[in-house]
């Protein structure tokens, strides 16, 4: 199993916005093939400001050519949604990690 991690750093202006439309932009995210669940975190360790709200969300996905299917498909367009209406209010980190054991 394939874990795409994306953190974001978003200012606690455009928070509530910001959660309402990332929690619709995750249920889409779900929707494309491949995608089996999705968790959203908020990191409590953060050392940002406290006008900083970190999220990490981790999607699971069934295999490394679902996750590439997104990166060529859809992440452009669904990227430059956020980016449309939130602009520079928050960044975003991203990661891949392949599942070795779950314990």
């Amino acid at each position: 199993m394939i874990v795409y991690e994306v953190t974001l750093w978003v200012q606690r202006e455009v928070e509530d916005a910001f959660r309402d439309w990332l929690d619709g932009h995750v249920r889409e995210i779900l929707s494309l093939p491949g995608f089996r669940s999705a968790t959203l975190f908020e990191r409590l360790d953060a050392e940002d400001d406290a006008g900083t709200l970190v999220l990490c969300t981790h999607y699971r996905l069934r295999d490394q050519a679902a996750l590439d299917d997104y990166l060529r498909e859809h992440a452009s367009r669904m990227r430059a949604d956020g980016q449309a209406r939130f602009g520079g209010r928050f960044r975003a980190e991203r990661r891949v990690l392949q599942t070795l054991a779950d314990y």
